[in-house]
């Protein structure tokens, strides 16, 4: 009814940040992370690639740097020149690992630039490829093909668990989930029964690829927690299931090239040390060397003299285990250590127990050193899982650091946890943001909740009477209590919105972050799902700010759907607009595709239908060019002229303070707060001492200009422009150029080689610059898609050198399109 709400949760990492005056764990101090987000590929490896003058021979190229699925390569035998390095896509390129032309019966032919190098082609391919490292075949064929190998451990994927408590055992576990490399497992054989379950990172030390066990001696059977559940004829016939499996479900081995080896230790049976209880992450108590499995392995138990104990905790451990530590290390560092249980007093002291217990405490000698060069600091925040309910991963502030390990005060657990001790090498602990990039629910801090009054249930004939539970997980952000029960309209509950990773991103968005987008979002409340998506939409952008710009509403434009503040950060600057987003689910699938295109990439980067295969916009042979002429951005444009051309500085010209003015009404720059400070403006109005986005006033400034020297363009075509508008135009006072006369070519520039793009750029005062294209390999038909920031990025150039090129450059675009466009 109409008096229904619910509280609506939003947590926002920067304004989080900038409220508390914190800041964030450096992402570099997550090791375990930057591993997961490796390709595969690695520089220095080796594979055989199509030579570009002749695709029916072959030739061994290096891997020289690597971007996403992209791969700088390097024919060998041009040894350290960089001028034939050449780039290629992973899933486009004919690409193969070593060996491959030799079983595919392929020509290896020595390219024709470095043939005079190379007399001996046997003897040459012998010395380079011996010793040397394939590229991984399983990433450059198949089914696998250009996947982020972490993308390989799916649902289903089996894998081989050592025992906690007995390291010479394993079993079999299948995953059930897989979150950035964070993987549930359930153990073989318990099929739904969840009560088993465990997360652990895909690099923990515990985990191998099946087979592991019979390779190193050790035994296979379920571990003693669960092995009464079935009898043992049903453990061995579902051990002979996965080994008829195997096949299917395996996971590549090179996906543990990156694990911690594990060293020889020098421990022994009775040997006293102070340890952290995994079950209980809090304290520091005495633990005493059980037993010795062999030069890698061994039990710890924590000590507990009490007669009557049930059971006790007892766990593997290793050289590097975290949580161990030398008698008296405590004591040495400041901290508190708790007696066992059972002892007499609160006063412990090592000497008197070592002495009562007739026992010797472990050497300095059998525990690893310890750094303090890790880069966390107090009062840093960072996500870190809950030690006491793995599910969930939660806000986390440093609050105090010894050696390599922190103490982390989590916020907004469901129950309320002591600060829990972790090691800075712990692969339970990740850098802010992590959640967010990989789909699974953060848990904000309690204080970091917004209270709204927002109104979601609807009565209609078509309403449907929901649980307070289903409405839970239709709407995401929104808690409801147990006792609630929601009337809920179904045309409001948005389907399942997918990016699609391999679709064309356009101009605006980064390809790289679109691709660690999740794969989608939703169900749910529509408003509340596409705020959800464009938000993940602008913080995979270039520039953020741009893209927010591009979203917001046009205050001449009819209104229809519904206004919600969305917010971007660019440069460590804060900015906002309100942006309309759909109410009804009818209306879901037309609002993303009007979106993608008002972004320039294709119309089904993200939308209520999954791109399975290719897309139906054929879109993979889209440039930022073609794009326009398919479907268009802006009005009164011809067909096939560049985004940003020279009309798009005409119209600049022509309304420079309506733009002006719009701009500043609707998207502001957001004053910088202090911790004590509370935001109550309203979203659309100025903030901050006057400051106007930086980049309003640059474009103000150049329309001004242009005013003035309306003159001098009625006799001479200005044909200067900006590629990429997304792009800030400098002031008047950087743009030093005389306006060149209209160029009139002799022949197609998308028929030119490197050599007549060379040729040309001599001829002008850019002369200098020319090398850089003949390095780059540029033709004609690259040198029409060059833009302002590829040039500045690509080229490395300043912006004054990159300005007076792309004047030559858009010179001839326009030249183009009016001598040969037709």
């Amino acid at each position: 009814d109409a008096g229904s709400s619910v509280e609506e949760m939003e947590f926002n990492w920067d304004e989080y940040l900038e409220d508390t005056g914190a800041t964030a764990a450096p992402h570099g101090s997550f090791k375990h992370v930057d591993t997961s987000l490796q390709n595969g590929f690695a520089p220095g490896m080796k594979l055989e690639v199509a030579v570009k003058s002749d695709q029916n021979t072959y030739w061994v190229a290096t891997i020289i740097t690597t971007c996403g699925q992209l791969l700088l390569l390097r024919y060998d035998g041009y040894g350290e020149d960089r001028k034939a390095d050449f780039w290629c896509d992973i899933l486009t390129a004919d690409l193969h690992p070593i060996g491959w032309c030799e079983q595919n019966n392929k020509i290896l032919k020595v390219p024709e630039g470095i043939k005079d190098k190379i007399p001996d082609q046997e003897e040459f391919l012998q010395r380079v490829l011996k010793g040397a490292c394939s590229a991984p075949a399983n990433l450059l064929e198949g089914l696998h093909r250009g996947k982020n190998p972490l993308d390989l451990i799916a649902p289903g994927s089996r894998l081989e668990l050592q025992n906690i408590r007995d390291s010479l055992e394993a079993w079999i576990v299948t995953v059930v989930d897989n979150v950035g490399g964070r993987l549930k497992l359930r153990y073989e054989g318990l099929e739904d029964l969840d009560k088993f379950d465990q997360w652990l990172f895909y690099l923990d030390p515990f985990l191998h690829q099946v087979g592991w066990a019979a390779q190193h001696g050790y035994s296979l059977q379920p571990p003693s927690a669960i092995r009464s559940l079935r009898s043992e004829a049903d453990w061995q016939e579902i051990l002979k299931k996965v080994k008829e499996e195997e096949e299917e479900s395996s996971v590549p081995t090179d996906l543990f090239k990156d694990k911690p080896v594990i060293g020889v230790h020098s421990f022994s049976e009775g040997m006293k040390l102070e340890a952290v209880d995994p079950m209980a992450p809090f304290l520091i108590s005495p633990a005493t060397v059980l037993k010795v499995f062999n030069d890698k392995y061994f039990l710890i138990e924590m000590d507990d003299l009490r007669a009557e104990r049930v059971s006790s905790q007892r766990y593997v451990c290793h050289l590097n285990s975290a949580g161990i530590f030398p008698v008296q290390w405590s004591l040495k560092n400041g901290l508190h250590l708790s007696p066992p249980p059972g002892y007499p007093g609160q006063d412990f002291d090592w000497a008197d127990y070592l002495k009562q217990c007739g026992a010797e405490a472990a050497p300095q000698s059998c525990f690893p050193s310890l750094t303090s060069d890790h880069g966390f600091k107090e009062n840093m925040k960072l996500e870190a899982v809950n030690p006491v309910d793995p599910e969930e991963v939660c806000v986390a502030t440093v609050t105090k650091l010894k050696d390599s390990y922190l103490w982390l005060q989590l916020e907004g657990s469901k129950k309320p946890v002591l600060e829990c001790i972790v090691s800075v090498e712990s692969m339970n602990i990740f850098p802010v943001g992590w959640c967010e990039t990989n789909g699974y629910q953060l848990r904000p801090p309690r204080k970091a909740i917004v209270n709204k009054q927002k109104k979601i249930a609807v009565v209609q004939p078509e309403k449907q009477i929901l649980s307070s539970r289903t409405v839970h997980d239709g709407l995401k952000n929104q808690e409801l209590n147990s006792s609630d029960s929601v009337v809920i309209n179904v045309k409001y509950c948005c389907p399942k919105i997918y990016f699609n990773h391999r679709c064309f991103s356009g101009p605006y968005l980064n390809k790289g972050r679109i691709a660690e987008l999740p794969q989608s979002v939703g169900p749910g409340n529509c408003v509340l799902v596409l705020k959800e998506v464009l938000t993940l939409l602008i913080n995979a952008a270039y520039k953020p700010s741009r893209v927010l710009r591009e979203l917001q509403l046009d205050e001449e434009a009819a209104w229809h759907g519904h206004g919600e503040t969305l917010k971007a950060k660019y440069k460590g600057k804060s900015y906002r607009a309100t942006v309309e987003v759909v109410r009804t689910a009818d209306r879901v699938a037309d609002f993303c595709r009007k979106t993608c295109i008002k972004l320039e990439c294709c119309p089904n980067l993200f939308g209520p239908q999954m791109v399975l295969d290719k897309c139906s916009e054929n879109c993979s042979v889209l440039t930022k060019t073609k794009y326009t002429h398919y479907y268009g951005k802006r009005k009164n444009k011809r067909i096939g002229r560049p985004p940003g051309g020279h009309s798009n500085l005409e119209v600049a010209m022509k309304k420079p303070n309506k733009r002006r003015k719009r701009r500043k009404h609707f998207f502001v720059h957001k004053k910088k707060r202090s911790s004590t400070s509370v935001d109550n403006t309203p979203a659309g109005s100025p903030q901050g001492s006057g400051a106007e986005e930086e980049d309003d006033q640059d474009e103000s400034e150049l329309s001004h200009s242009l005013a003035q020297d309306r003159d001098k363009r009625k006799r001479k075509l200005r044909t200067f422009s900006f590629s990429d508008d997304e792009n800030k135009p400098p002031s008047p006072k950087d743009i030093k150029m005389e306006v060149a006369e209209k160029l009139q070519l002799d022949s197609n520039p998308l028929e030119w080689s490197v050599a007549d793009v060379v040729r040309f750029l001599k001829s002008t005062d850019c002369a200098p610059l020319a090398r850089i294209f003949l390095d780059q390999e540029i033709d004609g038909q690259a040198l029409l898609l060059l833009t302002l920031p590829t040039v500045q990025e690509c080229m490395d150039l300043k912006l004054g050198p990159a300005i007076k090129l792309c004047h030559h450059i858009e010179r001839v675009k326009l030249a183009f399109y009016q001598q040969f466009a037709n």
